[in-house]
């Protein structure tokens, strides 16, 4: 078992105790870049305000009871073979602050949370800011990601309010394409080889900011489905967001390439036993340009998208692939081999995914914060957005509603542009329902 399952709880010495960098800590650690963070953005609406003193209690003691996220970036010498993580037994500094409910105070606060990042040196690595009704977590990913720390949320919204706050929801299942036999391999479509060829990039805009990231949220309702449909609502949403980039370079006069978009597997318990951290795996889900034309057969697209991400699901695979497991062994120093990760990811840009979609799915927990104070009523997560990427597509569901962020690198796109690619999304997600009948 590695120290992510089983940390050791701090405190328990005279010494704080360490635990290594996994893959995805030392792989963003060797590409961070002082302009562009790497931070994971939740944001909260509750249909009431919290008080202050209850709330800052509650989570301090949601930190205590998840002792994983009190840590920071240990020191070392130059030639160490690993990062490591030295946990706290309490925070380094205030986590949780209020600042003045002014007209643009949430504005402010978004904007923080995409080109400020927590501090790794400085225990935990999160900050919570409380803007009237909405509670913004700003989470370094350095260290931790959102679905970490959307369960101490809940264990702090729990403690709060003194209302159970288990997971509520499961992952989603799949009805089989053939519910009495297998799927015959012979009527699969296999996924497209896409070889050595440059990948598609997301298609420049027309940037208007200095902004290191720039951000647009948007409620949508969430797509049917057919009862028995073989494909989950994931699915649809990697049809919707394929379609909106080939939309999209198609406006801008950008070639057809092949796609391959981004997707975080997380197989981890939702439960207090949560380990805490970094735990998803990505894979990619490839689409040949054929199979993105202005009008697609939907139902056959989505059939297609569902065996491939079912395949993909299946693999073991480690967190980011056989190639990052071995470029973080630690052999050399992680001096020398943040030297050759950068080099080797610049190297490695044409060939990167052209975009990253990660979905929560529903929240799978109520978020309830007890009388006065009420449940989340919505909940917005978005990821980093670096180039070569440039663009990430982040959905969860609250209460019946599909919360979308689309997150742009400001080199890349505007303000303009954002709202041009969430009404391509939500035509091409809306075009998912029912089958796309």
């Amino acid at each position: 078992m590695t120290a992510l399952h089983h940390p050791a709880r701090p405190g328990s010495s005279s010494h704080p105790r360490r635990v290594p960098f996994t893959v995805v800590d030392e792989v963003t650690r060797h590409c961070l870049h002082p302009r562009v963070p790497e931070t994971v953005h939740i944001e909260v609406h509750l249909p009431a305000r919290p008080d202050p003193a209850r709330l800052r209690t509650a989570f301090n003691e949601a930190l205590r009871r998840h002792p994983r996220i009190l840590m920071r970036e240990a020191p070392g010498p130059w030639y160490r073979r690993r990062y490591e993580w030295e946990l706290t037994p309490h925070p380094d500094t205030e986590v949780v602050t209020f600042p003045p409910p002014t007209t643009h105070a949430l504005t402010q606060a978004r904007a923080r949370a995409l080109s400020l990042a927590p501090p790794l040196a400085l225990s935990p690595p999160v900050r919570l800011e409380v803007i009237d009704r909405v509670l913004l977590l700003t989470v370094n990913h350095t260290a931790l990601d959102g679905p970490a720390c959307l369960r101490v949320l809940a264990t702090a919204a729990e403690i709060y309010g003194g209302r159970d706050n288990s997971p509520t929801t499961t992952a989603p299942t799949r009805t089989p394409a053939h519910p009495t036999a297998p799927h015959p391999t012979k009527n699969r479509t296999p996924a497209p080889r896409t070889g050595f060829a440059p990948v598609a990039r997301v298609a420049r805009g027309n940037p208007t900011s200095a902004a290191p990231n720039g951000m647009l949220t948007a409620d949508l309702p969430v797509p049917s489905r057919p009862r028995d449909a073989p494909y989950t609502v994931n699915d649809q949403l990697m049809v919707a967001t394929a379609r909106m980039i080939a939309a999209w370079n198609r406006e801008h006069g950008s070639p057809p390439r092949p796609m391959r978009i981004t997707m975080p597997v997380d197989d981890r318990s939702r439960g207090l036993d949560m380990p805490i951290g970094n735990g998803t795996r990505l894979v990619e889900v490839p689409y040949a340009p054929e199979e993105l034309p202005p009008s697609p057969d939907i139902p056959d697209l989505l059939r297609r998208t569902a065996d491939r991400t079912r395949a993909l699901k299946s693999l073991p695979r480690p967190q980011l692939g056989h190639a990052a497991a071995l470029l973080t062994a630690p052999v050399l120093p992680v001096a020398l081999r943040a030297a050759f990760t950068r080099t080797l990811r610049r190297t490695a840009a044409p060939w990167t995914s052209t975009t990253l979609l990660s979905n929560i799915g529903r929240v799978p927990y109520p978020l309830d914060f007890g009388e006065g104070t009420g449940r989340a009523t919505a909940v917005w997560f978005s990821a980093p957005a670096r180039m070569p990427r440039g663009l990430t597509v982040t959905t969860a569901s609250t209460a019946g509603r599909l919360h979308l962020a689309l997150r742009w690198s400001g080199v890349l796109l505007g303000a303009r542009d954002g709202e041009r690619l969430r009404d391509l999304f939500a035509e091409y997600l809306d075009a998912t329902s029912g089958g796309g009948k």
